[in-house]
């Protein structure tokens, strides 16, 4: 397809650098290339943007309904707008979203879309993985298809809950507020294993070590067997990219076919993101 704009793959099977593009200012046809980019790559870092949250917030809108994410603080002159934020006086605490997980998955409708625009970076360090499950689904045995294609698991919100992830001695970080102790939070929701992603009409796994407690139906004990072999399958380097943090860089992810994790490895330094989610959708059984 010829692209309005330059698209250089990153990962042998997803996500791409976009350069030529400008956010702020896209016609009806870069809007239409972009979501097509989107749709192919799943995970996209555009260039060069330094949107403020206002045009971050009206570049968002451009893909679908904004969505306001449960638990976490968002701005106080920008409700559609989470700061991301680790202080340079913050050493050895737990930083948001340090672990394999699609945003919210737990909820009835989880997000679509996430994106980060970076306003401060460290000088080395604070990069975001992301793990591809279309790819990571394809490469599955077929009889191990077979076991898993009819199977859902449950997601809960328990961090969030009334009993909290054991983090080890870590605090939390100070710069996302995030509400804790509602019982709703614990409940366990069942969602496919395979999920159908719409744009691509692909099959991708959804599970995460964070989010995900067990198959339905079975115990965790009698679950960890499998989803641990999944978590692993999915963390494999031929599944993964790397987001090196750039100034400027806005990043884009489908929460429908990848899981991610933020790296916690650097302390001392302050790191600051803007994040806007977009739409929720009920997760399909491919």
């Amino acid at each position: 397809m010829n692209m309005s704009f330059d698209v250089s793959p990153i990962g042998a099977t997803f996500g791409a650098i976009i350069t030529g593009l400008d956010a702020r200012s896209l016609d009806d046809r870069g809007e239409s290339d972009l979501k097509a980019a989107f749709a192919e790559h799943r995970v996209l870092v555009l260039r060069d943007q330094n949107l403020s949250a206002d045009e971050q917030v009206a570049f968002s809108r451009r893909l679908g309904p904004l969505y306001r994410m449960p638990y976490v603080k968002p701005l106080d002159d920008h409700p559609d707008v989470i700061a991301v934020l680790k202080e340079a006086d913050e050493i050895n605490v737990s930083t948001f979203g340090s672990w394999w997980h699609a945003d919210f998955s737990y909820l009835e409708e989880p997000p679509v879309f996430s994106i980060l625009q970076a306003l401060e970076l460290p000088p080395k360090g604070g990069d975001t993985l992301f793990a591809d499950m279309c790819a990571a689904w394809d490469a599955l045995s077929d009889g191990m298809k077979r076991l898993l294609a009819p199977l859902k698991v449950m997601h809960s919100g328990h961090i969030y809950g009334t009993r909290l992830a054991s983090d080890g001695s870590k605090g939390r970080m100070r710069g996302v507020q995030v509400s804790t102790g509602h019982a709703e939070a614990d409940v366990e929701r069942a969602h496919p294993l395979v999920r159908l992603h719409r744009p691509s009409g692909r099959k991708a796994l959804f599970c995460s070590p964070t989010y995900t407690t067990r198959l339905e139906g079975m115990t965790a004990e009698e679950s960890q067997p499998i989803l641990s072999m999944l978590y692993d399958h999915f963390a494999r380097p031929e599944f993964t990219i790397r987001q090196r943090w750039q100034d400027g860089d806005l990043l884009m992810w489908d929460n429908r076919a990848v899981v991610h994790l933020a790296v916690n490895d650097y302390d001392g330094y302050r790191r600051l993101l803007h994040r806007t989610t977009v739409g929720s959708e009920r997760p399909v059984a491919a």
